[in-house]
């Protein structure tokens, strides 16, 4: 029997659009993980619709990102003023609207559904039923997961969306999962059935995030002094992602080296998270607050073409989150020459590989990352070894390699989604 082959994907990421700026919102970096894996695919012959919410009136039906890959808006609830925490109430119209544009294709027109995130499992969950075709998800966190490393005064995820995740696992005829830790998570606490989980690592774009001009020629266009000591965020600021951690580390480092302060510089890079707009505010006034704001300095989301220059930049990035299911602004760093600096949490162990592109730290104590960050700014040749290490490590991780691993879940699937069709039949 000939083996089934996906042809057109519906991809649906209904909470953030993956036309969105990563770093603010709730764009990030599965924003980055979707489109990039979807040009891969459309490069092999696949297509890809994604599916997203419209949080604007007049926006188009369709737009093309590239050949093959289209994103396609649908409608439900207010366009405006709605968070990604309300957007389970609005299930019923995304669904309604999802299978408006549906209907009005070909018969067959889609082989498979992608989900990402467990509210667009929802929809895929409902929608794979009434077209008869298979659901694939990614889950990208996880609320039980999350849960076990809350930052402090972080509040909990709720149960709803625990419920509403193990229904997605087991409605799901295979499951992505990052790496072998999350899908060790998905096993031990969803209760998934091993043979349907599926790890493929993310990727990075090994064509923009390289060595490029190097560290000097960026800081002179970014105009960074050349003898600065740069420690850089970048992602959404919220509690989760613990750029406190980072703030509180260099006021530690001042505080034992005050010599520091004239050449410490810490960039936060990103926009509010979601719902949590007051997330700048506060780490500025905790900024304010350790008498450190004349050295931590806050910048807008990059977009992608600029920010290999900031993270070639950075003599260190650091990447201080409570949980991550992968962690590619890690892995886009790496690729740029520059060494890392991450908790030793989910994703991160193998975005980064400790001592070698890298660091690890155990937990979120300021002063033991206050530690490791200072004995690596005083060690400039080891730095460079790790620059070395992080160029290599990076070059493991492509989106072509990304694309490849979720073909084969896909055809793997739908083979055995063909199979079973048969016997039934016989």
């Amino acid at each position: 029997m000939a083996k089934k082959l996906a042809n057109r994907i519906a991809t649906l990421m209904l909470h953030t659009s993956p036309l969105d700026q990563a770093g603010t919102g709730d764009a990030g970096g599965m924003n980055v993980y979707v489109v990039e894996s979807a040009k891969k695919m459309a490069a092999s012959g696949v297509e890809v619709d994604i599916f997203t919410r419209s949080t604007k009136s007049g926006l188009p039906e369709k737009v093309e990102i590239v050949p093959g890959v289209n994103v396609r808006h649908i409608e439900a609830g207010p366009y405006e003023g709605i968070s990604k925490d309300e957007l389970p109430s609005q299930l019923c119209a995304l669904t309604s609207s999802f299978m408006h544009v549906e209907a009005n294709l070909p018969r067959g027109y889609y082989d498979l559904i992608h989900s990402h995130y467990w509210i667009s499992g929802q929809l895929g969950w409902m929608a794979s039923e009434r077209l008869g075709i298979p659901l694939v998800h990614t889950m990208h966190t996880m609320a039980k997961v999350k849960n076990l490393a809350l930052a402090d005064g972080e509040t909990p995820e709720p149960t709803t969306r625990a419920i509403g995740e193990e229904q997605v696992v087991h409605a799901a005829k295979a499951l992505i999962a990052n790496t072998d830790a999350e899908a060790a998570s998905l096993v031990s606490l969803y209760d998934a059935c091993p043979d349907n989980v599926f790890v493929v690592t993310p990727g990075v774009d090994l064509g923009r995030f390289k060595i490029g001009v190097g560290k000097k020629a960026s800081r002179e266009k970014l105009k960074i002094a050349p003898d600065a000591l740069v420690l850089t965020f970048v992602g959404r600021i919220q509690s989760h992602k613990g750029p406190d951690v980072l703030v509180r580390a260099a006021a530690e480092m001042v505080l034992h080296s005050p010599n520091l302060r004239a050449k410490l510089a810490v960039m936060i890079i990103g926009g509010a998270s979601g719902n949590g707009s007051s997330e700048p505010e506060k780490l500025k006034n905790l900024a304010k607050f350790l008498g450190i704001a004349d050295i931590v300095h806050f910048l807008p989301p990059v977009v992608s073409s600029d920010l290999p220059d900031w993270y070639r930049a950075a003599d260190l990035v650091c990447v201080p989150s409570y949980s991550e299911s992968f962690g590619l602004v890690a892995l886009e760093a790496q690729a740029c020459g520059t060494p890392v600096i991450a908790t030793a949490v989910g994703g991160l162990r193998t975005a980064i590989s400790d001592g070698i592109s890298g660091s690890l730290v155990d937990g979120h104590d300021p002063k033991a990352w206050s530690a490791v960050i200072s004995r690596l700014l005083s060690e400039p040749q080891k730095r460079l070894l790790l620059s070395i290490g992080a160029v290599e490590h990076a070059s493991h991780f492509g989106w072509d390699a990304t694309a490849r691993g979720m073909l084969d879940v896909y055809d793997r699937v739908l083979s055995s989604e063909s199979q079973s069709s048969q016997v039934r039949l016989a």
